[in-house]
């Protein structure tokens, strides 16, 4: 998809506010989306010295998985629904910590998906440097969001 037609990040996320961490949607495909966090030294998130903790690296998997799933649910016309995250396996990061202002690009790409709603995506985060942080998150979209946290659903 074009990066001229792509929505503002807050149209595809269910996040609001300052949980909300990605910046934008750099590209998309069928099976992988690219997007970008720039960690801010004020956020809720920041340590001692302004940086971004890098186990908060999973939640950016799991929110450019959230805008995958997203951007793919608008193309097909069909209504955005909520889903959890289900598991990380072998989160590994090269980093304690993110830097303030270090514009870092989130790559989700999708390893695994079923008539369910389960799947899983092979994730990694980059700079200019290189890859920081890598792990397989498994998500789960249910169809009935309510039921399935009140346990009602499988």
């Amino acid at each position: 998809m074009n990066q001229d037609l792509l929505p503002p990040i807050v149209e595809l996320l269910l996040h609001s506010g300052d949980m909300a961490m990605l910046e934008r949607i750099l590209s998309v495909g069928d099976e992988q989306t690219l997007a970008e966090c720039i960690p801010q030294a004020d956020r809720w998130y920041a340590d001692e010295a302004g940086n971004m903790p890098a186990w908060i690296g999973i939640e950016l998997m799991a929110q450019a998985i959230a805008a995958h799933v997203g951007l793919l649910k608008r193309l097909q016309k069909a209504p955005q629904k909520q889903g959890v995250l289900l598991g990380t396996r072998s989160y590994q990061s090269k980093v304690a910590a993110f830097t303030a202002d270090q514009v870092l690009h989130i790559a989700v790409t999708l390893a695994y998906r079923d008539d369910s709603g389960l799947g899983a995506y092979d994730c990694k985060i980059s700079d200019d440097t290189g890859e920081l942080a890598t792990a397989t998150l498994k998500v789960f979209e249910p169809d009935d969001f309510e039921s399935f946290l009140q346990g009602n659903a499988a």
